[in-house]
């Protein structure tokens, strides 16, 4: 499948059981949300994922999730509390367990934030928005000589409350930094245990992604931008509107970008978020950059076995307008189907991209890649112009790291690319590479053995017949390159030969 899908763990999907079952449904990049949970917690569903992994010799990578600047509610009694409209509201950052007796004074319901400077920087009129927008407040006064300070506001649109919920204020100008203290333990626990990618969240300027990237070079989990070692990648999530201002800086910057749904609606309007969409996707494939996208693809199957025809449509949709993956949060964290949310995830996926083959057999090349002056890039874009002339059933490569392979995605080629290496960290991090079937094989004593075993392979896996044209990718010579450097055009089973450099 050329479309990645990528899946959310947590409750209903941490054990190692239910995993397996989602790598076989179609998974290849596991999220770990860093938002919910304990560094134990984190560790488990790691492990898991690694020991599964390894049973059903795949290479499966996994993503962990910074939680940024994000505000949220503080404790609220058990059940939450109804805001009914035209009600008023007090918020201030002191602790407070909100709907108990003792917080309500003069008819206002009091509920506490953890974020010290909102009193100072929240400003009258400007709204508040609680639970991704389900409810809205307007702030009447800020009240910052009281005590505690506190902020005034009145329910525009009511409904119930809970603890935790976020809070996103879209009109106000905040001060919070990139990173929290929490982002930085979660930073190091990733470096640590060896993660695939992480995702900065809330990301609204490209030296957010480039403070990360330098915290990373601290820890040694990003030595160099050649991807040895402990690379790794950082995934910039696109969630606030003042992103949208400098998205061509933060796209260069990152090494990735998820076009995360949800906080973006919240933030700006639901009607802008599809054009947002459409313009991160072609800047990302501009940039040879990886794009994902995220929030509400299959909504509805957190409860429900199928989902709406909406939602098909709209997963649909982000394939369509490009997506290198499409991402699962509720629906298989907490949700009743986790695996039937996957499975159809994948048959979307799958039904789209075989019309792509039809009506977009050739794309075209990144246009912005700042190394596309290097040999690599050139061989990637003379590979994909082949594979058009041929109409080739698939590209098969040999790399010693990612590097060279990521080059030929970026390509957005119709037809698989099947990637072996040795490498396991780079055949993980190519599991969000458009179009890459990573797989792990022993460096080949020879191109002819290689070429043989590889065919071996395609046809086994019923990815190639007897006689379809395959383009192979590889470096000379085989037994000590590190780069690709020669392209070789055969028919599967072609016994003439003609390849043993």
């Amino acid at each position: 499948m050329l479309t990645k899908v990528i899946a959310t763990l947590g409750p209903a999907s941490g054990d190692a059981e239910t995993i397996g079952r989602m790598i076989d449904a179609g998974v290849r990049v596991f999220r770990i949300n860093f938002s919910h949970g304990s560094f134990d917690d984190y560790q488990r569903l790691l492990e898991n994922v690694r020991d599964v992994s390894e049973q059903c010799n795949r290479p499966i990578a996994v993503l962990g999730d910074l939680c940024g600047p994000k505000i949220r509610v503080g404790t609220v009694i058990n059940g939450g509390i109804e805001l009914p409209a035209t009600g008023a509201v007090r918020i201030q950052t002191q602790p407070v367990i909100a709907g108990e007796p003792g917080a309500i004074t003069d008819g206002h319901i009091t509920i506490s934030c953890g974020y010290e400077p909102l009193v100072d920087e929240v400003e009258p009129g400007e709204p508040v928005l609680l639970d991704d927008g389900q409810i809205e407040l307007r702030c009447e006064s800020a009240e910052r000589e009281a005590d505690p300070p506190h902020l005034v506001c009145r329910v525009v649109h009511g409904g119930l409350l809970t603890s935790r919920k976020g809070i996103n204020l879209p009109q106000t100008r905040l001060s919070a930094p990139a990173l929290t203290d929490y982002d930085r333990q979660c930073v190091e626990f990733a470096a640590d245990h060896d993660f695939d990618f992480l995702a900065l969240s809330f990301v609204r300027r490209a030296a957010d992604v480039a403070e990360l990237k330098d915290l990373m070079r601290e820890l040694d989990c990003r030595p160099g931008e050649d991807r040895s070692g402990r690379f790794l990648p950082v995934i910039a999530k696109i969630e606030k509107p003042q992103a949208l201002d400098e998205i061509e800086s933060i796209v260069d910057e990152a090494d990735g970008i998820m076009v995360a749904r949800g906080d973006l609606a919240v933030e700006m309007s639901y009607e802008a978020v599809p054009v947002a969409q459409k313009r991160i996707i072609r800047l990302c494939h501009d940039y040879g950059k990886p794009v994902v996208v995220a929030t509400q693809m299959l909504q509805s199957m957190i409860e429900s076995p199928t989902p709406t025809r909406a939602e098909v449509s709209d997963a649909a949709n982000a394939i369509f307008d490009g997506a290198d993956a499409v991402m699962l949060s509720g629906e298989t964290a907490v949700g009743r189907w986790p695996v039937e949310a996957v499975m159809m995830l994948r048959r979307v996926a799958g039904r789209a991209n075989a019309y792509l083959r039809t009506v977009a057999p050739c794309n075209e090349p990144p246009r912005h890649v700042p190394d596309s002056r290097f040999h690599s890039e050139a061989l990637a874009r003379g590979v994909g112009t082949i594979v058009h002339a041929m109409d080739a059933a698939m590209v098969i490569a040999w790399f010693a790291d990612d590097g060279s392979v990521a080059y030929l995605s970026r390509n957005r080629m119709t037809r698989p690319i099947l990637a072996f290496s040795d490498n396991e960290r780079a055949l993980r991090r190519l599991c969000l590479s458009h179009g890459v079937i990573p797989r792990t094989m022993g460096r080949p004593a020879s191109t002819s053995e290689f070429i043989s075993d590889a065919e071996r392979y395609a046809q086994t896996h019923g990815w190639a017949e007897q006689g379809d044209p395959l383009v192979f990718v590889l470096g000379e010579p085989i037994t000590s390159a590190d780069a690709i450097n020669n392209i070789v055009t055969r028919r599967l089973g072609d016994s003439s030969g003609g390849y043993d450099f």
